[in-house]
């Protein structure tokens, strides 16, 4: 894929795309992203669309068709679409002054265009899509296109001068571990029950993701695989991270399997967010980071029991019953299968050694 580039031919701009409970921020943490000197990030790591998708999810408005949401509901929803890729792109900016590669992971339904979300029946209107297309600066060519397998609010032409990476898990580990941190966040009174059950059931899927891999694919520039890494093997098998970190032009140097545990990102998270000045909305933000990096924040490795060789998805679901029930059991088992064309046909393009 052609790709803004430095004198070495290694990609200014990474954007790793990832979904909730697939270790990416291990991932981020073994590569040592924020201490790789010819990287510039966030302090989250990217995560630039996340007050986006926060909008886009408020008050159940996803589960909602589009003709439902107000015009001061949609106003406000693309004004904080473009003010998260305005800040993608301040950073771009800044990577390319100090001629570093510019590093972003960002989940894959979080770039994803509101409509296809709201319009299930697949009848959406071109103007549904130009609502929270974002504007792109003219620096990316005079027209902006969207092909099939874009679903994303940024263009063909501009999704090309990224280096696209993935990072996938086993649907049976990655699924239950969401619905487990959005009770969390339920308990902790930031989530009522039916915002919990639809946060975790609608991101329960690799659509997204299988349509981005793909789009990579069709595009007529295309040299390489867009670079894939299981969630397995950034726990189990360290050489496979290796040449993951080298594929995308990064310093394997820097690396590191083990740290000191004492790196508290929450608070980083916290303080980027667009409500960073509420302190109601620093506190939500705070928590709802602390309860995802929770594992992440406790260790000092890579913990290698949060990824069993094998799966047994029914044997799963039998546990499941147990922790969350039948009903949810179900959801989640059905959700899993469901996942599974996706995840197997990305696996067997991951990085392997």
């Amino acid at each position: 894929m052609a790709a803004t580039t430095t004198e070495n031919n290694e990609p200014h701009r990474v954007l790793l795309v990832s979904v909730p409970r697939t270790a990416s921020n291990l991932l981020l943490k073994v590569l040592n992203i924020p201490n790789q000197p010819n990287v510039l990030t966030s302090p989250k790591g990217g995560y630039f669309f996340y007050d986006a998708f926060v909008a886009a999810g408020r008050d159940n408005r996803l589960d909602k068709p589009l003709d439902q949401w107000t015009a001061e509901v949609k106003s406000e929803t693309k004004a904080i679409v473009q003010q998260c890729f305005d800040s993608l792109e301040e950073y771009s900016s800044r990577a390319r002054a100090e001629n570093k590669i510019m590093f972003t992971k960002e989940h894959a339904f979080w770039l994803v265009n509101p409509c296809f979300f709201t319009n299930n029946d697949g009848a959406e209107a071109p103007e549904d899509h130009r609502q929270f297309q974002v504007s792109i600066p003219e620096r990316y060519g005079p027209s902006q296109t969207f092909s099939a397998n874009n679903k994303t609010i940024m263009s063909d032409e501009y999704l090309r001068t990224w280096r696209i990476a993935f990072i996938i898990r086993h649907p049976a580990l990655a699924w239950p571990s969401m619905y487990r941190a959005m009770q969390k966040l339920s308990k902790a009174g930031f989530l009522d029950e039916d915002g919990m059950r639809g946060a975790s059931f609608t991101n329960m899927s690799m659509e997204w993701t299988r349509k981005l891999f793909d789009w990579c694919l069709e595009q007529p520039d295309e040299s390489v695989t867009p670079l894939v890494i299981d969630a397995n093997d950034v726990i189990h098998n360290p050489g496979a991270v290796v040449k993951f970190c080298e594929k995308a032009g990064l310093d394997t140097s820097f690396m590191q399997f083990e740290w000191n545990g004492t790196e508290n990102k929450s608070e980083d998270w916290a303080a980027e967010s667009a409500d960073a000045g509420n302190p109601e909305g620093k506190a939500f933000h705070k928590t709802a980071a602390s309860i995802m990096l929770s594992t992440l924040e406790a260790s000092t490795g890579v913990v290698k029991d949060k990824a069993p060789a094998l799966v047994d998805i029914d044997a799963e679901v039998a546990k499941w019953r147990v922790e969350f029930g039948d009903e949810v059991a179900e959801i989640i088992g059905k959700a899993t299968r469901d996942s599974m064309p996706d995840y197997e046909y990305l696996k067997a393009n991951r990085v392997t050694v």
